[in-house]
């Protein structure tokens, strides 16, 4: 496993929970407006505080779904399973839900289209072991990788929160992390939206069927003017026609705090 060596274990996300908590009507408003039951924060790294909406979802812990390929990815890397984010992938020959998933790709190509069987095709080449040592270093969520090496981020047991997932994203932000710089920068790549002005995006979107309802995800952070802002949504989703609103509502209560 080539890692930095010297580097100590991540603080765990309960740090933030001691951090201090703005509740923000704006973006509780936006979420009764869309008729949407769910949670968003914002953790501003500069001033060490969070804000957002319903705090007590927003620590409890949910399937990350594909909001996990972020720290999929910055794995596969360490484990040496891939070389980079261009080597292609096998998908597995096998019929998909998505006609764009079967074809053979690359990380960078995959985690955009959230292409499952070719971030199953890594899990396999990482293996259950590697891929618990890892959960563990991240101190990602309650990093259980369970029996199933290709599904437990998509069925369980692997959970996260809101808070977990910004504390996870503000250290990838800032080269934070206990891998090498370049891996993370690899990663960072891969997952940038895009720019305005002096901001620039990056996200991952997630939809977990785990749960009932079904629990949609949008994470990422934004930095702006020098400064991180990690994100993270989750709402309920009883009906795929509400898949669009993760987005829009993230973005939406970006734009009402001033971030992006």
């Amino acid at each position: 496993m080539k890692r930095l060596i010297g580097i100590g274990l991540l603080m765990t996300s309960a740090c933030l929970w001691a951090t201090d908590w703005q509740h923000s009507f704006e973006i509780e408003q936006l979420f009764a407006d869309a008729d949407v039951r769910g949670t968003f924060v914002l953790y501003d790294v500069t001033e060490n505080k969070l804000i957002g909406f319903d705090r007590q979802r927003a620590e409890a812990r949910f399937v990350p779904a594909s909001t996990f390929k972020i720290p999929h990815t910055l794995i596969g890397l360490a484990e040496d399973a891939v070389k980079n984010v261009d080597e292609v992938l096998p998908y597995g020959g096998e019929p998909q839900p998505f006609s764009s998933w079967e074809k053979d790709m690359s990380l960078r190509d995959a985690l955009p289209i959230s292409n499952v069987p070719v971030y199953q095709s890594l899990a396999r080449r990482i293996t259950s072991e590697r891929m618990s040592e890892n959960l563990a270093l991240l101190a990602y969520g309650n990093g259980d990788a369970g029996a199933v090496v290709d599904r437990f981020w998509l069925d369980g047991p692997l959970t996260i929160s809101a808070v977990e997932q910004v504390t996870f994203l503000a250290k990838l932000a800032q080269d934070g992390l206990p891998y090498s710089a370049h891996w993370q920068a690899q990663v960072r790549e891969i997952t940038r939206l895009e720019q305005r002005g002096n901001g620039t995006l990056y996200g991952k979107t997630g939809w977990t069927t785990a749960h009932d309802p079904a629990i949609g995800w949008w994470v990422g952070w934004v930095v702006k003017e020098g400064k991180v802002y990690s994100f993270a949504l989750n709402m309920d989703m009883p009906n795929s026609a509400d898949a669009h609103k993760r987005v829009e509502l993230g973005r939406k209560s970006l734009a009402v705090l001033g971030v992006f």
